[in-house]
């Protein structure tokens, strides 16, 4: 954003902000490129946070980096872009989305997928590794993210 960030104290309010609710304000009142930015922001007013912190906030939040800035992206379910799912074994599935709502799709999936099925998820902006707890059950899981995330069957 080139001059310095200036961030007037944007706490006005009968109570304490939380964290959360700090970075949603701030970004909407910064067009934020990077996550350096939004961290010098919150230092700011007083939440001084790592880069894993900020970005797991980020993460529950809904909060992707679209057309080069963070914005919040809200999905009801029923809302989810389509997505593909390719095999890539022996233990990952990778689903490629619609730009900017590979974190939302992670987060749904670390939310509902049975730990048994999958040990966890790295999204990218259009891009969402699966890694699989089982490798023998592939199918399986492939079938329950086409269940939970609403996709049709290939």
């Amino acid at each position: 954003m080139g001059g310095g960030l200036e961030a007037p104290c944007i706490c006005m309010h009968p109570y304490p902000m939380t964290v959360d609710e700090l970075i949603l304000r701030l970004i909407e009142k910064h067009e934020l490129s990077d996550q350096a930015e939004l961290l010098k922001l919150l230092a700011r007013q007083g939440h001084a946070l790592t880069q894993s912190t900020l970005s797991r906030h980020l993460k529950k939040l809904g909060v992707v980096k679209r057309e080069g800035r963070y914005q919040r992206v809200e999905l009801a379910e029923r809302e989810l872009p389509e997505a593909q799912i390719l095999e890539a074994p022996p233990n990952l599935l990778v689903l490629r989305t619609t730009q900017g709502f590979a974190p939302a799709l992670a987060y749904i999936l670390d939310e509902k997928m049975p730990r048994e099925l999958v040990a966890g998820t790295v999204a990218g902006e259009d891009t969402v590794f699966v890694a699989l707890s089982d490798p023998g059950r592939i199918a399986e899981t492939k079938a329950a993210l086409r269940r939970i995330l609403g996709l049709r069957a290939d």
